[in-house]
């Protein structure tokens, strides 16, 4: 005869499982990764190498180039990969990272 009275066995399953993260702690493009970003981005030339650099995914940074339209961000994305173009074209050429200012009309 068996004691009914005794707790049933529980199976050794081990700590509960985490929880998944809430949006507070998952990662955020911070404006110093967005300038880590822009910096690599410039040396290597490639996205997901950049993106690797500063902590983030290449998919999250095309979503992050996608959500701010024509912000600086994205100019300055298009500027490195123009200079890192330029560079890998010629070598020598000195390395001009600011715009050419327009000409202004009097």
């Amino acid at each position: 005869m068996t004691d009914s009275s005794a707790p049933p066995a529980r199976a050794a399953s081990g700590p509960p499982a985490p929880a998944p993260p809430s949006p507070s702690r998952r990662a955020h493009w911070t404006p110093a990764k967005q300038r880590i970003f822009l910096a690599a981005l410039l040396e290597c030339g490639c996205v997901a190498e950049a993106a690797r650099a500063a902590g983030m995914s290449p998919s999250s940074a095309h979503r992050l180039r996608a959500r701010l339209g024509g912000a600086p961000f994205v100019r300055a994305w298009d500027q490195a990969l123009a200079v890192h173009a330029r560079r890998l074209a010629d070598p020598f050429a000195p390395a001009r990272i600011a715009p050419a200012a327009s000409p202004s009309r009097s």
